[in-house]
């Protein structure tokens, strides 16, 4: 009985020292009685001290360390331009620095670019005069011919020129589509538009016949002015004296038309 009575208390005494992570010390009739007191170390086999200790914060960390923790700034993200003239977009930036859209779902325009301006805020001043060239093309299907919508040949011109590039006069305050309408009425050129709130802009679904998906699931009207490929509806462009305006029909979401990171299709 005394035997067991000294394991029982040689069992309790070690998953006590286990426990507390120290050396305890057993009766010394405990010791005189043969059996083995095993020896506990400060520490356990595989368990670190400090872990049983509450985490400390970065912050903290850092705190302790005598460092200064800092965050790094977000890189702005680039936008894209839509097929048809309409604003779609995609951030190149990864999505942690992403800046938001404005309230028609736009991304940030780069700094050296036109902001764009919304149509109901504008009034165009017809005393005063200025001049723009424009110019439709979609040459791009000739590369493409075989995608095309079978009837459609006829459409396309020999060179791919619907309207060469000329100087038109336009009223300070118009944009970009109030040029298109007009010019294409005056030539009667075929263009067809939808208004789309949630972009507040036309979006131009075809010209001279030629449509969006006419020449693959990628393809549609874009435009650029001064070489450029805004990422908001061609409404919201509001144009200045000088500016060249080109409409061109991409097969491919505006890769092949000089737009190399277009975004997805969206209207």
């Amino acid at each position: 009985m005394k035997r067991r009575t000294a394991a029982l208390l040689l069992c309790i005494g070690f998953l006590v020292s286990v426990l507390a992570g120290c050396k305890i010390e057993f009766p010394e009739d405990v010791v005189e009685s043969g059996l083995t007191v095993p020896v506990v170390s400060s520490s356990v086999e595989g368990i670190d001290p400090d872990d049983l200790l509450p985490p400390v914060s970065s912050q903290e960390e850092a705190s302790q360390a005598g460092q200064e923790v800092s965050s790094l700034p977000a890189s702005e993200g680039a936008g894209q331009s839509a097929a048809g003239g309409g604003s779609a977009a995609v951030s190149q930036a990864p999505a942690s620095s992403a800046q938001p859209k404005d309230a028609y779902q736009t991304d940030p325009v780069p700094a050296d670019k036109p902001k764009p301006v919304e149509p109901q805020d504008t009034e165009a001043n017809e005393q005063k005069k200025l001049t723009c060239t424009i110019s439709i093309r979609c040459d791009s299907i000739l590369d493409n011919i075989q995608d095309l919508t079978p009837g459609k040949e006829g459409l396309v011109p020999a060179d791919g020129v619907i309207l060469s590039a000329l100087t038109v006069e336009f009223s300070e305050g118009e944009s970009v589509f109030d040029v298109l309408l007009r010019e294409t009425k005056r030539r009667r050129i075929h263009m067809e538009f939808v208004d789309t709130p949630i972009y507040n802009s036309a979006y131009i679904e075809g010209i001279n016949n030629l449509y969006e998906k006419d020449c693959g699931s990628e393809s549609g009207w874009m435009y650029k002015v001064n070489g450029w490929f805004p990422n908001y509806g061609c409404s919201r462009y509001q144009l200045k004296d000088g500016d060249v305006v080109e409409w061109v029909y991409t097969c491919d979401l505006g890769r092949d038309v000089g737009n190399e990171w277009s975004g997805d299709w969206q209207k």
